[in-house]
């Protein structure tokens, strides 16, 4: 006799095992003057997320959001056994482009994406945690968030990039910077300089409002 527990156990080895499907990830940045830095893309289980808005960033994702560097977030996730697959459309993606990232997963699963805006001194884009659709396509609307780890001077002495060239991530909490992730509200005018001469970069070209990306995820049958 087959009771619910048993029937229960049964569901959940045939979901753990499922055969890998595949899907098309299509990342358009809608934004007018910034451009997205090297995109991580991760599929996981869902105890997995990227950051919590409202509490304080971790230092892996610090250093994205400030240097655009994927490196340490990545180590981070591939070291977790929820995680099936990492990795990193490299290239810069600019205002009006679309880049696409094949992936590899179990139904189920869900997708994390997540990139640095230059120039900006520790504003990302990020999608943490959807369902991969299981059939069909699903279109997301990303927002930009900010790390809360570096404040927002815009001064391109504290900022990298190609329009920039600064420094990347700061060592640590600094001054200014707000200490947890919350949803980014662009660029202010701040001025031209600071007392040194550096360039301020202003709202004029650099701003955006949200939403920053337009995400489309394609369930693959070939």
């Amino acid at each position: 006799m087959i009771n619910k527990y048993m029937m229960a156990a049964a569901l959940f080895s045939v979901a753990g095992t499922a055969a890998a499907a595949r899907w098309q990830v299509e990342i358009t940045n809608v934004t007018p003057g910034q451009s997205f830095t090297p995109i991580l893309a991760a599929t996981h289980y869902g105890e997995v997320k990227l950051f919590e808005l409202g509490t304080p960033a971790s230092e892996e994702l610090a250093i994205l959001a400030e240097a655009g560097d994927t490196g340490p977030l990545s180590e981070k996730l591939e070291a977790r056994r929820s995680v099936t697959s990492v990795q990193t459309l490299e290239g810069l993606l600019g205002p009006g482009q679309t880049a696409e990232i094949k992936i590899e997963a179990r139904p189920g699963q869900r997708l994390s994406l997540a990139a640095m805006l230059v120039p900006t001194n520790d504003t990302f884009f990020a999608v943490d945690g959807v369902f991969l659709p299981l059939h069909g396509e699903t279109s997301i609307q990303a927002l930009g968030y900010d790390a809360g780890s570096e404040a927002n001077d815009q001064n391109c002495a504290n900022m990298p990039g190609p329009r920039c060239g600064g420094i990347g991530a700061s060592p640590g909490p600094g001054e200014g910077d707000e200490g947890f992730v919350h949803v980014s509200n662009g660029f202010h005018d701040l001025g031209s300089a600071d007392a040194a001469g550096n360039e301020i970069l202003g709202p004029a070209h650099y701003t955006w409002n949200n939403p920053v990306a337009i995400v489309t995820i394609r369930r693959i049958y070939h």
